[in-house]
């Protein structure tokens, strides 16, 4: 009776780690936070995004979209909306790890680093360089979610598959072997 009590502790352990998951094993599933478009596009494609690098024009729209919260905020200019979202498909994107696609071309943006709380701005900076976005499905649509950092600068690899939305996305099933599949089939080998 005590290595059955275990055994179920252990397998509850497991689907509870699994079904907590914050963040998708693979880009273009189904998503678990169904705000993510929309605050991306808030947080880095907002209207009226400045086009200069003038510091006083960044710390004004900074205030005005109430991100003084955040230290670092990278934008892309609202009119690359299109080609931003390719990233997240087979045209412009190629797999990353987990749900990032990193995009095939690089991108311009300007990163703002500012004193946390306050907007005061500490530095404005031009990149070029290739995204890499989240990119989890949403009404039917892969489209990206989150904005993650390269500090390293990396590049696509010519190797790594395309990102892909559900349109395009081959729909053989595949298996995939999950701690809560082992744990059903150890439970029916051994508990019967």
């Amino acid at each position: 009776m005590a290595a059955y009590t275990v055994f179920l502790s252990i397998a509850a352990c497991l689907l509870f780690a699994q079904s907590t998951s914050v963040r998708n094993d693979a880009p273009c599933q189904p998503s678990k936070w169904n705000n993510g478009y929309r605050t991306f596009i808030r947080r880095h494609l907002p209207p009226g995004t400045p086009t200069s690098l003038d510091q006083n024009q960044w710390e004004k729209f900074i205030k005005s979209l109430g991100g003084c919260d955040r230290p670092t905020q990278s934008f892309l200019h609202p009119d690359e909306l299109e080609k931003v979202q390719s990233v997240c498909t087979s045209r412009g994107g190629k797999m990353l790890k987990e749900n990032l696609c990193i995009s095939k071309q690089p991108f311009t943006f300007v990163t703002v680093r500012s004193t946390q709380g306050t907007c005061g701005i500490r530095s404005i900076n031009k990149e070029t360089k290739h995204l890499i976005l989240a990119c989890e499905v949403l009404e039917n649509q892969c489209v990206p979610v989150h904005f993650e950092g390269n500090p390293t600068d990396l590049k696509p690899s010519n190797n790594a598959r395309d990102c892909q939305d559900p349109q395009t996305r081959s729909h053989a099933s595949t298996f995939k072997m999950t701690p809560l599949w082992l744990f059903g089939f150890v439970f029916i080998f051994y508990g019967f």
